[in-house]
């Protein structure tokens, strides 16, 4: 079920905003888990899979800083 007006009366905050923190923090979440993912690869020295979950977590941190800043920019009111 989707809505095509913004809402944001339970919390407080319009749901553009709360989206764009919910994906900050998915990208920072998923870069921390991917984290304990390559040590698992490289216990079992298996590069490939290593290199493949450091790619992915260096997108993930990649997405928290793009998250980031208009986050900032846009509670900052721009």
């Amino acid at each position: 079920m989707t809505s095509s007006t913004e809402t944001g009366g339970a919390t407080g905050t319009p749901d553009k905003d709360y989206n764009l923190i919910w994906y900050v923090e998915a990208c920072l979440s998923n870069a921390l888990r991917l984290e304990s993912y390559i040590q698992d690869a490289e216990r079992a020295k298996d590069t490939e899979v290593a290199d493949l979950f450091r790619k992915a977590q260096a997108d993930s941190r990649k997405g928290a800083e793009i998250g980031k800043g208009l986050l900032r920019s846009r509670l900052n009111g721009g």
